[in-house]
């Protein structure tokens, strides 16, 4: 048995998939026009440890909740065609060779679920690991999260989870990949046979070097 997992922002796609889609909602009118400079502040706390991935997610999905279903759902199908352009030829053809070995693929993504959706879409990847938002009474998230959220050093655990409701566990994949830009991202990337830095940062870099692990690509501006 073989598995994939990919990392989603800066891995899959060579940007950050949260300023992406605020980028989207603000050139559309939906947010102001300062939203993305918003984002952007807000991420910058996070790295600077001064906000928790829950405040980064309150801060930036609260406001969807005012949008209503179906306009949000119109914007997310717009969103997707949008995307569709950007990813990158290589990705795709990265994903498409190990789905051609039949290799079970997965996205493990730190990034809010409907947002990470259809970028799972566009790559054809049906299995889809994301921080899971939770919900208002009209099924609108409301910039809490449900659980703990898919990053850093939750994501093993998410998998052996999502491996676990198919009755399987990670030790049994005789090979396993794993795909990622972050050293937010070591204990997965320890947990598999087949760690790979993607466009790395400093930390994994240095990492990835010591280790002798593979390294594609090279580290792009953040956001």
């Amino acid at each position: 048995m073989r598995l994939a997992l990919f990392d989603l922002d800066h891995t899959l796609i060579p940007f950050d998939s949260g300023m992406a889609w605020t980028g989207y909602l603000a050139d559309r009118g939906v947010l102001p026009a300062d939203a993305p400079d918003t984002y952007l502040r807000w991420c910058q706390r996070y790295v600077a440890g001064q906000a928790s991935i829950h405040d980064v997610h309150r801060a930036t999905v609260a406001p969807l909740a005012a949008l209503g279903r179906p306009r949000l759902q119109a914007l997310l199908q717009g969103f997707e065609q949008a995307m569709a352009p950007r990813l990158p030829p290589d990705m795709r053809a990265l994903v498409a060779e190990h789905q051609a070995r039949g290799d079970l693929c997965a996205i493990v993504t730190a990034t809010t679920r409907f947002v990470a959706e259809p970028f799972a879409r566009l790559f054809g990847i049906g299995e889809l690991l994301a921080t899971q938002p939770t919900l208002d009474a009209d099924g609108l998230p409301d910039g809490g999260i449900d659980g703990a959220p898919c990053h850093g050093p939750h994501k093993p655990a998410h998998v052996e989870a999502w491996l676990a409701g198919r009755g399987q566990r990670l030790a049994q994949f005789s090979l396993s990949f794993f795909y990622s830009d972050s050293a937010s991202d070591l204990l997965l990337l320890e947990a598999v046979t087949h760690p790979v830095a993607v466009r790395p940062d400093a930390r994994l870099q240095a990492q990835a070097q010591l280790r002798g692990w593979p390294i594609r690509g090279v580290r792009h501006p953040p956001l």
